[in-house]
């Protein structure tokens, strides 16, 4: 099994869980976030004074899949999450060893 983490901007969320639904994945945890790349931030103005945003708002998705789908999640996450401008995000991918649903006790493929 494998677990994708993407960084993805706000607006893309929907995007990305309904191209995910598409594909058969039936389950994620979406997070706000804060963070800072090549981005950078931006400046803005506030009742007459400037003041520097370094932290922008992203979106962190968190979605465990078995392997043999894991490269077209990746596909599909990157695909519905473009838009070409800096700052899309990125997607991170990591093994994971055990998995269990609490309720059940169902573990690995079936918790899925």
């Amino acid at each position: 099994m494998k677990k994708i983490e993407a960084i993805i901007k706000p607006f893309k969320l929907d995007d990305v869980r309904e191209a995910l639904s598409e594909i058969g994945v039936t389950g994620m945890t979406a997070t706000e976030v804060k963070g800072f790349g090549r981005q950078k931030g931006h400046t803005e103005l506030y009742r007459g004074a400037e003041y520097v945003i370094d932290f922008l708002p992203k979106v962190k998705l968190e979605i465990v899949v078995q392997e043999d789908i894991m490269e077209r999640c990746i596909e599909v996450i990157t695909n519905a999450a473009r838009t070409g401008k800096i700052g899309d995000g990125k997607i991170f991918v990591s093994s994971i060893e055990k998995v269990l649903r609490i309720r059940t006790g169902e573990e690995d493929r079936e918790a899925i």
